[in-house]
């Protein structure tokens, strides 16, 4: 019918897909960690040609909340990786005590936070035990997650980023992020859209 919808059916198509993000990133030339998909057990052989240990592996399509986001340290961690079918996609290593989740909505910055390690070692989502801490976010990080967001024409999306030696990459876009860091900071997300609605906005 020619309607706009929010979020954007761009936005839609990148939902919970890794392999697309990261092909999006590299197209458009924005920071994000190396990374490689491997098909067919040809080419997964082939993973530690490209990547020393510790390397990150993911689950490519259908995974949220920090699920399926293992550190491949060693042949029998990788085994076990693979052992599950798929896409392998791989991702270099950055350690890392915590990141930043830049929430967008709109063609504005909603919130933004940090997330630290917590009970998991690796893993800094809040649904695995990750901590949020409202410290002041770095203007730079704020404004990398509005670029990508613009480029890659999303206007629904919860943006993770690391700083590494004082440049920030994109780890990855979250279109259906987590609300706890909304309830944390005292935000009313309904009220929040419905605001942004009447204004125009969205």
């Amino acid at each position: 019918m020619g309607k706009e919808t929010f979020p954007s059916f761009h936005t839609y198509k990148f939902a919970q897909d890794k392999i697309r993000q990261t092909t999006i990133f590299q197209m458009m030339g924005l920071p994000h960690p190396r990374t490689h998909t491997f098909y067919g057990k040809q080419q997964k052989k082939q993973i530690t040609d490209f990547f020393k240990y510790p390397f990150v592996a993911k689950k490519a399509r259908g995974s949220s909340r920090g699920l399926h986001v293992y550190l491949i340290r060693n042949q029998e961690d990788l085994t076990r990786y693979l052992s599950c079918t798929g896409p392998a996609y791989i991702q270099k290593y950055i350690p890392m005590d915590r990141d930043i989740r830049v929430v967008i909505i709109g063609k504005e910055v909603a919130l933004s936070y940090w997330r630290v390690l917590g009970t998991d070692p690796f893993r800094t989502n809040v649904f695995q035990g990750g901590h949020i801490s409202f410290d002041p976010v770095p203007q730079k990080a704020q404004d990398l997650a509005l670029e990508t967001a613009s480029r890659c024409g999303w206007d629904d999306v919860g943006i993770d980023i690391v700083e590494k030696d004082k440049r920030f990459y994109v780890l990855e876009a979250n279109m259906k992020y987590g609300l706890k860091g909304f309830s944390k900071a005292g935000i009313n997300y309904k009220q929040l859209l419905c605001d942004l609605v009447n204004a125009g906005k969205i």
